[in-house]
């Protein structure tokens, strides 16, 4: 499909996603949910992709939704917003939790509302040091959705949780970063060569491997000692029998530079 509302660029190993409503602050609406899914099936189906990164144009990274999409005046019949949430945040994010390569969010600007969950999705967060998020829910009187509730106490912990979720208050990407909610908070200007650094790297890794681990991590939470070791045993017999377990070996015996496959 054509896309007006999101760029999308597919070559050397990365899928790149641009939110591209910058006059709205890359805010959502339903054209761009659409676009959404669209391109993040192209990239699951593209065997050529090793790793996705998503960011915004412009000034901004998302606003989260855009409310003169669906407002609601007083007085006016109510909306449902569990059938939005249904309809278009929750397969988003599912998707890029279940994405086959390693997924990077590059943090170009304010991240706010689902915006800043849409980010937490991700396996690596990168942001600028003039970035920001912010939970901004409370401000109209709902919840962080997007996985806000589920991802933010496991980042930062309860206490900083709820005062981000009540409170509502700009978080800079560098106290973010502090906090263990990112992986890292850039000089400005040194933002675009950090970011394609790290995916050109994530594109030459064991892309399999990276994902198991992913898999890995996110089930900790849930288990028990003794089923993440399980775990752990299950996926790391499946590893050893893949072509970049050998691949890695052999470059480390033979002391050169490993050439993965993603297989």
């Amino acid at each position: 499909m054509a896309y007006d509302h999101i760029v999308y660029d597919a070559r050397d190993g990365v899928a790149r996603l641009t939110l591209n409503r910058a006059d709205r602050l890359n805010s959502f609406n339903d054209a761009m949910h659409a676009e959404l899914r669209d391109a993040l099936a192209a990239a699951r189906g593209d065997g050529s992709m090793r790793v996705l990164l998503l960011t915004g144009a412009g000034r901004g990274f998302c606003a989260g939704q855009d409310l003169s999409d669906r407002a609601v005046a007083p007085g006016a019949a109510p909306v449902d917003l569990g059938a939005s949430i249904e309809r278009n945040y929750r397969p988003l994010v599912l998707a890029l939790r279940a994405m086959p390569v390693p997924t990077v969010c590059a943090v170009n600007g304010v991240a706010a509302g689902a915006g800043a969950n849409l980010a937490l999705a991700c396996d690596i967060v990168v942001a600028k040091k003039s970035a920001s998020f912010i939970q901004a829910f409370c401000k109209i009187g709902l919840i962080p959705d997007s996985g806000g509730t589920y991802v933010l106490p496991r980042l930062v912990g309860t206490a900083r949780a709820m005062g981000l979720a009540m409170l509502g208050d700009r978080l800079s990407a560098e106290q973010a970063a502090a906090w263990g909610m990112i992986w890292q908070a850039v000089d400005d200007e040194a933002f675009d060569a950090t970011v394609d650094k790290l995916v050109m790297h994530l594109a030459a890794a064991p892309t399999k491997g990276l994902v198991a681990a992913r898999r890995a991590i996110h089930a900790a939470s849930a288990n028990s000692l003794e089923e993440q070791l399980d775990l752990e045993r299950d996926l790391q017999r499946e590893l050893g029998f893949g072509e970049d377990y050998r691949e890695g070996v052999a470059a480390f015996i033979g002391k050169r530079a490993p050439r993965f496959t993603g297989r």
